[in-house]
C-alpha cells in the first residue's frame, strides 16, 4: 500500500465516522445508552441508522434539527419513507 493510498483510506474512513457514527454518538446519545440485552444493541443501532439514512436521503445535512422537526408532526417521516399519499 503506498502512502497515497493510505491517506485515501484514512479519509475515506474519518467521513464515515463524521457522517454516521459521530451523528449516532452526539445526537442519539448512543454511547449512554442503557439497552444491553441480546440483539436490542444492534436493533436499535439499525433504527437510528435508519433514521439518519432517511433524513440524508430528503435533504438534511443537521440530522439534529430534522429529527426535532420531525418529532413535531408524525406523518413527516412517514411521508419521507413515501409511506403517506
Amino acid at each position: 500500500m503506498t502512502g497515497t493510498q493510505l491517506a485515501v483510506w484514512i479519509k475515506g474512513h474519518w467521513k464515515i465516522e463524521n457522517l454516521l457514527h459521530h451523528v449516532r454518538d452526539r445526537t442519539f446519545r448512543e454511547d449512554d445508552s442503557t439497552i444491553h440485552v441480546g440483539h436490542l444493541p444492534r436493533t436499535m443501532a439499525s433504527l437510528r441508522n435508519l433514521a439518519i439514512g432517511v433524513h440524508r436521503q430528503d435533504g438534511h445535512t443537521d440530522i439534529a434539527a430534522a429529527l426535532s422537526r420531525t418529532a413535531r408532526d408524525y406523518r413527516r417521516p412517514l411521508a419521507a419513507l413515501g409511506l403517506t399519499g
